[in-house]
């Protein structure tokens, strides 16, 4: 995609300071960071998000995500590790191109996640994952 900042960092026109990289992800530094040590698994395939990617593709992110997650968890010395993966605006999502968070975790490091609970009425959860397993078994999704 010709506007799009990932694609515009993949085909090397923007700088980034990459951790990673094999024939389907490349790792960098965020520029925005949640934490210091905050890395993006950014997919070389264009796809908006999770929910537009290619099958293929997905079934290698969290093995990559896995090898970045340990080496920044071995770097930063932390005490976890958050994988945070938005899709659409209002989970988030500010880049509209498929990347996952790896961001260090320390005890009273100030970052707020994880968000509050919901809660749910008697029967509701039961309700929605009747809807939910329906829309599966559809293959609606």
């Amino acid at each position: 995609m010709d506007n799009c900042i990932f694609c515009k960092i993949l085909r090397n026109e923007i700088p980034s300071s990459t951790v990673y990289e094999d024939d389907k992800f490349r790792a960098i530094m965020d520029i925005g960071p949640v934490a210091k040590g905050h890395v993006i698994l950014l997919a070389k395939e264009h796809a908006a998000n999770l929910l537009e990617a290619d099958d293929e593709l997905l079934s290698a992110a969290l093995p990559a995500v896995k090898k970045v997650a340990k080496a920044v968890k071995k770097t930063m010395n932390c005490d976890g590790i958050n994988i945070l993966q938005n899709n659409g605006e209002e989970a988030g999502q500010t880049v509209f191109h498929l990347h996952i968070h790896v961001i260090p975790r320390n005890k009273e490091d100030g970052v707020k996640l994880p968000p509050p609970m919901a809660t749910y009425a008697d029967g509701e959860a039961a309700e929605l994952a009747k809807k939910i397993a329906e829309n599966i078994e559809r293959r609606e999704c």
